[in-house]
C-alpha cells in the first residue's frame, strides 16, 4: 500500500501494489501438475479454459510439457519475470521458492501451501521467514494457506477452487473478498446459482501480507466492480480495513460484509462495567457505523443485498411505499418495516381520494392495496405507481404481485406499465415481489427492477439501501490529532481520577477527600447538605458492594457517624486495602443519571460507551458504542441512539437535560482516551448527572484502570 493523507485527515490509501497479483500479465505455476484435477494442475487447466490473456508458465523439473504448455525445469529458466506466481509446493520448500521468484524479478505470489501459522508456533516462525523473504524482494504475497484468487475478466485463475470445474463466474460487477477460501468458493457457487456475476475473487488465507482490507480496497478501486461481498472471521489489520472502507466511500461502492465469530472481549469484568458491556462484536459494529457497509447475518442475505446494490440506487432519508394486490402482504410488510424502522408515511389525502375514485374498493393509504382489480385493467397499476412516487414521494417502492405478475396474460403489460413509472423516476428504488421461472422474471430484470420472491426479504434490502444512502451522504469522520495525556504512574483512586478527568473537560461535582470525621463534617457544611460519602481507596472499586457509599447524609452529626461507619465497613470487608480517607461530595438533585465509559479494544483502540446510569446500565444494557475520538455532534448522535434517549429529551413532562453539555463531556472523554495511549485500559464514570438545560453535566463517580505494565 502507498499512503498519503486527504483533507479529511484520514488515510487515502491506494491499493495499486495488488495489481500484479489480481490483474497479472504473466503467471508462473510452481509445482504445476499435468493432472488437471490436482491442486497444482487446476490453475493451469482453468487458465487454459478461461483463455487467459497473458502467458502461463508451468514450473516442474520432471516434465517438459504440462497440459500442452511448455514446462520449465526451474524458476531460473522462466523466459520472463512473472507478474504473479502460484506456489503449490510443500511448506518446507516455500521460502526458497519465493526467494527464487524474487531473484527472478517476480512481483507477487499466491501461496497455496499450508503448514504455517495455522498449525502453531513452528509454522508461525516459518511464515515470518516467508514474509521477510518476500519483503526483501519487494513482492506481495497472498496467503499462505489460501485457495487463491481469480479475475475472470482477463481469464486469470490463480486458484484451485474445485467449484470452478462446474463453471466459471458469470459476467457481472460484484467482487468477492474472503478470508476463507472454501467459503469464498461457496459464495461463488451461490452467486452462480442466483445468476449473479462475480468476476473477481481473492481468498486471503493466513494474511501474512495481503489483508482482507487490501483485497476489498483493490476491488472498490477497480472500474469493473461496483459492489464487494466480503466474508471475515477476524480483522487482522485494522488500518488497511478502515482504509478500504474509506476508499469504498470515496468510490460510492458499498461493502456487504458477513462477519462471523461473535465472541466476547477478553475482559476484566470485575474491574470495569464497560468491559462487561463491551464485546468484540458490538465494538466492531460501532466501528462500521461510520462507513457504507452493510453487515449481514447469512449468505442468503449477503447475496440479496449485494444483488440489490448492483442497481446503484441508494436512497438517503429512505421511505417505503407499497403497492399490493394482497392486504395480507401489506400487513406483513408494515409490521417488518416498523420493526426495522423503515418509514411508511401515508399517501396525501387528495391522492388517496383520487385513487379511491379510480378503484372504489381499494385501500389507498400505504400500503396501497389496489386489489386484484388492476389485473383487469393493468393501466391502473401504472396510475397507482405514478401517484405513489409523484404524490407520496417515496424513495423506495415495493410492488407485490406474486405469481400474478409473471403469468403470460399479465406480465408483459404489467412490466411495461411499471417500467414507465420507473423510467420517469430513475433515482427511486423499485423492488418487485414476484414468483416466476427465470425466463418469466427476465423482462423485469432487464427493465431494472429488483426482484425478490419474499416481501420480507424485499423490506430488508430496501432498509439496507437506505442505510447505504445515508452513509454515502455523510462525510467521513475527521480523526484530528489529539494532545497527549499524562497519566499517573499507578492506577488512581476515585478522587484523583476525577481531578485528572476534570482537567480535561469532564467536570466533577464539588468534593474532597478528608482524613477525619471533623474535617468531613466541616466540608459538608461548607458545600451544603445533603451530601454523599464514599470510602476513598484505589483498592476498592465497587464500593457499594461493601457498604462503602452513603447517600442523603443530611447533617453534620450524620457525617461524623457515617465517617466511622465507612471506615469500619472497609476494615471488615477489605482489611488489606489502603485507605486514603472518606470522600465527601455534594449530592446532585434533579438530573438524569447517565453512564460513560471507555474500553480499550485490542484491535480498534479506545471505544466509548454511553447509556443510562446507576444500576440501569447493568440491568438494561441499553448502551451505544463509538470508536474514539469524536466531536460533540457525533457524541450527541451517540447519546440519542440509545432506547432510553426520550428520558433525556423531556419524556412525560420531565425537563430536557443539557444535551450540549452532556455531548461535550462525552466528546472530551473520547479525546482523553486517545491522548492517554495504550496505558489506559478502561474508564467508568457512573453516574454522570445530566442536569436540566443550561445547568451542565457532572461526573459523580469515576474509575480509571491503567495497564501498569506499559
Amino acid at each position: 500500500m502507498q499512503d498519503d493523507t486527504n483533507a479529511n485527515g484520514t488515510a487515502n490509501v491506494r491499493f495499486a501494489s495488488l495489481t500484479p497479483l489480481l490483474q497479472p500479465r504473466s503467471v508462473a505455476v510452481v509445482g504445476a501438475s499435468a493432472d488437471a484435477t490436482r491442486i497444482g494442475g487446476r490453475p493451469v487447466s482453468y487458465m487454459l479454459r478461461g483463455e487467459f490473456q497473458g502467458r502461463v508458465m508451468p514450473v516442474n523439473p520432471k516434465r517438459s510439457e504440462i497440459q500442452r504448455l511448455p514446462a520449465y525445469a526451474s524458476i531460473d529458466d522462466l523466459p520472463e519475470a512473472p507478474d504473479a506466481s502460484v506456489v503449490a509446493v510443500p511448506a518446507a520448500q516455500v521460502v526458497d521458492t519465493v526467494d527464487a521468484l524474487g531473484r527472478r524479478g517476480g512481483r507477487s505470489a499466491i501461496i497455496f501451501s499450508s503448514g504455517f501459522s495455522e498449525v502453531g508456533a513452528q509454522g508461525e516462525a516459518l511464515q515470518q521467514q516467508l514474509l521477510a523473504t518476500a519483503r526483501r524482494h519487494g513482492m506481495r504475497l497472498l496467503g499462505p494457506n489460501t485457495a487463491g484468487a481469480f479475475n475472470s475478466t482477463i481469464g486469470f485463475f490463480g486458484s484451485f477452487m474445485s467449484g470452478l470445474e462446474r463453471g466459471f463466474p458469470l459476467p457481472g460487477r460484484i467482487g468477492i473478498a474472503s478470508q476463507s477460501g472454501a467459503y469464498g468458493a461457496h459464495l461463488l457457487g451461490l452467486a452462480r446459482a442466483r445468476g449473479l456475476g462475480t468476476p473477481i475473487c481473492a481468498a486471503t488465507g493466513n494474511e501474512c501480507d495481503v489483508t482482507l482490507g487490501e483485497a476489498i480496497g483493490w476491488m472498490v478501486e477497480n472500474p469493473d466492480i461496483d459492489v464487494v461481498m466480503a466474508y471475515a472471521e477476524a480483522v487482522r489489520d485494522v488500518d488497511s480495513f478502515i482504509a478500504a472502507l474509506e476508499a469504498a466511500h470515496a468510490a460510492r461502492k458499498p461493502v456487504i460484509l458477513q462477519k462471523v465469530g461473535r465472541s466476547a472481549l477478553g475482559q476484566k469484568a470485575a474491574m470495569s462495567h464497560t468491559a462487561a458491556l463491551a464485546g468484540d462484536d458490538r465494538v466492531f459494529d460501532a466501528m462500521l457505523a461510520d462507513y457504507a457497509v452493510i453487515r449481514v447475518e447469512s449468505s442468503a442475505e449477503l447475496l440479496d443485498v449485494a444483488y440489490t446494490a448492483t442497481r446503484r440506487i441508494y436512497p438517503a432519508n429512505n421511505s417505503l411505499g407499497m403497492l399490493t394486490i394482497s392486504g395480507g402482504a401489506g400487513i406483513i410488510v408494515s409490521d417488518l418495516a416498523e420493526q426495522l424502522d423503515v418509514p411508511m408515511p401515508p399517501m396525501p389525502e387528495p391522492a388517496q381520494a383520487d385513487l379511491k375514485a379510480a378503484v372504489p374498493f381499494c385501500s389507498p393509504i400505504n400500503p396501497v392495496d389496489c386489489t386484484a382489480q388492476v389485473l383487469n385493467d393493468l393501466t391502473l397499476a401504472g396510475t397507482f405507481g405514478e401517484r405513489m412516487v409523484s404524490d407520496g414521494g417515496y424513495a423506495s417502492v415495493l410492488a407485490f404481485f406474486s405469481q400474478a405478475g409473471t403469468v403470460p396474460s399479465v406480465a408483459p403489460k404489467l412490466c411495461a406499465e411499471l417500467k414507465k413509472v420507473k423510467d420517469a423516476h430513475p433515482d427511486r428504488l423499485f423492488v418487485m415481489s414476484l414468483i416466476g421461472e427465470p425466463e418469466q422474471n427476465r423482462p423485469y430484470e432487464e427493465a431494472g427492477f429488483v426482484l425478490m420472491e419474499d416481501p420480507t426479504d424485499a423490506v430488508k434490502v430496501i432498509k439496507a439501501m437506505g442505510q447505504l444512502g445515508d452513509a454515502f451522504a455523510r462525510p467521513l469522520p475527521r480523526r484530528e490529532a489529539v494532545s497527549p495525556v499524562t497519566l499517573p504512574e499507578v492506577t488512581p483512586g476515585e478522587a484523583e481520577a476525577k481531578q485528572l478527568l476534570a482537567a480535561h473537560g469532564i467536570p466533577a461535582v464539588p468534593e474532597k477527600v478528608l482524613g477525619s470525621a471533623e474535617e468531613a463534617a466541616a466540608y459538608a457544611e461548607q458545600i451544603g447538605f445533603p451530601v454523599v460519602m464514599k470510602i476513598a481507596s484505589a483498592d476498592i472499586v465497587h464500593k457499594s458492594e461493601i457498604g462503602g457509599v452513603l447517600l442523603n447524609v443530611a447533617d453534620a452529626d450524620s457525617v461524623r457517624e457515617g465517617f466511622q461507619t465507612l471506615l469500619g465497613n472497609a476494615e471488615r470487608h477489605v482489611p488489606d486495602a489502603k485507605l486514603d480517607g472518606v470522600l465527601v461530595a455534594r449530592q446532585i438533585v434533579g438530573g438524569v443519571e447517565c453512564f460513560m465509559g471507555i474500553q480499550r479494544d485490542p484491535q480498534f483502540g479506545p471505544v466509548a460507551v454511553f447509556g443510562l446510569g446507576g444500576i440501569f446500565v447493568e440491568v438494561l444494557k441499553d448502551v451505544a458504542f463509538r470508536r474514539c475520538p469524536f466531536d460533540r455532534e457525533e457524541a450527541r448522535d451517540l447519546i440519542l441512539s440509545i432506547k432510553g434517549a426520550p428520558l433525556l429529551q423531556g419524556a412525560r413532562g420531565r425537563a430536557p437535560v443539557d444535551l450540549d453539555a452532556l455531548s461535550q463531556v462525552l466528546a472530551n472523554l473520547s479525546r482523553f482516551a486517545v491522548g492517554a495511549g495504550e496505558r489506559l485500559d478502561s474508564i467508568d464514570i457512573n453516574p454522570v448527572f445530566a442536569m436540566p438545560e443550561g445547568q451542565g453535566a457532572f461526573a459523580a463517580d469515576a474509575v480509571i484502570q491503567l495497564n501498569e505494565q506499559k
